[in-house]
């Protein structure tokens, strides 16, 4: 008798997992949801996202070339000093 009532427990799992994805697979009638609805969410999003970005970001657009090319360029040079200062820190530190 006991192993028919563990038996019992998987089958009403079962019908109740069948009963739910019915539910949840329903045809809902409200309109809330579909792909019209959230692609109209996102493009909100989207615009109101475009229009902070464009109060505190300059467009890529106007970086001139070699004005990239000079930042690039000092940007190595600082990283070069600073690997220098961090050996010669080192070396002080351990006394060689």
């Amino acid at each position: 008798m006991a192993s028919l009532a563990w038996l019992l427990i998987p089958l009403l799992a079962a019908v109740g997992a069948g009963l739910w994805g019915s539910w949840a697979a329903r045809n809902r009638k409200s309109g809330r949801t579909g792909d019209a609805t959230e692609l109209n969410g996102y493009a909100a999003f989207r615009e109101a996202m475009e229009k902070s970005r464009g109060a505190t970001e300059r467009p890529r657009e106007s970086v001139r070339p070699d004005e990239s090319a000079e930042l690039h360029e000092s940007g190595l040079h600082e990283i070069d000093e600073i690997q220098k200062r961090h050996v010669v820190m080192e070396e002080s530190s351990t006394g060689t």
